[in-house]
This record gives C-alpha cells, structure tokens and sequence, in this order.
C-alpha cells in the first residue's frame, strides 16, 4: 500500500523474458539476469521500478501469459484463464539494468535453507536455468520525492533491500537523508553507490536477536525498532518504506503519530506478510 500510490508505468507490455544467469550474490539474496529482447518496450525510470513476474505454474507444459497490457485489462484475462493453466505472479524490483545488452538483474530472497516452505519466487531463483522463460509487466516505481521535502527517509528489510539500493544510486549527487536497511546478517550486506549526504545504516537481525529475541522472531522488527530511536536530520523530509507489512506500517505510524510528520510525505508498500503466503 502506498499513501499517494506509485509512479504509472509509461506504455507497460507484457514481455517475454529469458533467464541469462543466476548468481549468488550473499547468503539469502540470489540475482537472476534476465534477457528481454525487445527491451526497448520497457520504460526504464531507475529508482525501486517494480515488476510484475510471470512464472509457470508447476506442472504447465509452456507459460502462458497475459496479452492485454492496461492496469485491469491484464488481470482480467489472468483471472478468466483456468486455474491450472494460469502463471504464477509475483512483484519485484529491477535491480538494475543494461539495456544495452538487453539484460535486467532482479534479487530474490532466498527463505530457509531448501525449497520444502518456499513460495514460487525462492523456489525460482534456486532452480533457474538459463533459457528458462518467464513474463515481466512495468508497474512504474513507488519513490516519488516531494519537492518541499529537503531530505529522505528509506526504510526496508531484505526484501525491500533492491529498491532502497536502486533509489540511492538513482538520489543526485547532493541529496540528504538516512537509509535503514535491515538484513538477515552481516554477510547480506551489499556495496552500492550512496550519495555522501545519504548515512547508509545496516541492523543485522542476527545480532539485533541476540540482544532481544523478540527482535530477530519477524523480519522488520529491528528495523522499526531502530528507526524508532534514531536520530534523523532537521527540516521536512520524504520517506518510502518497503519490505514486511508491519514495517512499512509501523515506521508509517511512528513517523505521522510520534514525529508529527504529514501523511503526504510518506510513501509505504507492504511486499509481504510474515506468516502469510501469498496467494497462488
């Protein structure tokens, strides 16, 4: 959910994309590459641009895909299609992009240790091979910086670690703020392009744990909780926050009802909910 809703996407088709490579990229973050060849029918924006993926359901001889490209039209003939013959959707993030090459990169979280309690996007990016094909729809970017905000505010846990990631390396040269990213451990950090202005701070669940148990039992729990005590600079500021629906709701209402912040400035999408998978 997002209180302003996100930025449309700009002539959005349904593509077909092929897996290029996989790569391990820490220990629960793996980076699949996708090729797309007609590329160029992908408005690339930066910032978290999120898609939604296409994968074959279990037991389906080839991917069938929506054709109709407007925000109901293609849902609509996904709903229409039956059940066994309908792909499996689900949202993410282009960590980046290479168009010329014809190539994204997308990171996917990797839960637990085998594919025995994985949903459809772990149990992607463990078996992806090259050639395997799936389908990608533009859905635009969710961070939309208000022009009377002087600095922002990004908050995520590793599922909302690509976009936070993609929108510091899309933020100028000169812009201010603060980045809370919490990731399962130290190993799951990643190096990526932050202006000087922007104070990068990792929580570590592993270690957030140890201190308090209670922290390390949902993902986002130590997150919220360090933002609830940080210090953040002067002025008005802009913040998105992405990851576990508590999170992005926790942080929304710690900022509005304890730091007087305006509704109109901050932007929250709940990608999923801890206990809950989504639906199939």
């Amino acid at each position: 959910m997002s209180t302003n809703g996100p930025r449309k996407p700009v002539d959005p088709h349904v593509l077909v994309a092929q897996v290029v490579t996989t790569k391990q990229v820490s220990p629960h973050l793996r980076r699949v590459t996708l090729g797309i060849d007609d590329i160029d029918r992908l408005t690339l924006v930066g910032d978290d641009q999120w898609f939604r993926l296409f994968l074959p359901r279990p037991g389906q001889d080839a991917l069938r895909l929506p054709s109709r490209t407007s925000s109901l039209g293609w849902y609509a003939q996904y709903l229409a299609m039956p059940r066994p013959r309908r792909p499996l959707v689900r949202n993410y993030t282009i960590r980046a992009a290479r168009p010329e090459l014809r190539e994204i990169d997308v990171d996917l979280v990797l839960h637990g240790d085998d594919d025995a309690h994985a949903g459809p996007g772990a149990t992607f990016a463990r078996t992806a091979r090259p050639g395997d094909t799936v389908g990608i729809l533009d859905q635009g970017a969710y961070h939309r910086p208000r022009a009377e905000c002087g600095w922002t505010l990004l908050v995520a846990d590793e599922s909302g670690l690509p976009a936070v990631a993609g929108i510091c390396e899309s933020l100028p040269d000169d812009a201010r703020g603060v980045a809370v990213v919490e990731v399962p451990t130290a190993d799951d950090r990643q190096d990526f392009r932050v202006p000087d202005g922007v104070d990068l701070r990792w929580v570590e669940r592993d270690r957030a744990a140890a201190d308090d148990p209670a922290l390390g039992a949902v993902p986002g729990r130590a997150a919220l909780a360090f933002v609830r005590q940080a210090e953040v600079p002067a002025g008005t500021g802009y913040a998105l926050v992405a990851g576990e629906q508590a999170l992005a709701a926790g942080v929304r209402r710690h900022l509005v009802n304890e730091r007087q912040w305006s509704k109109a400035h901050v932007d929250f999408v709940g990608y999923w909910r801890h206990g809950k998978a989504s639906p199939s």
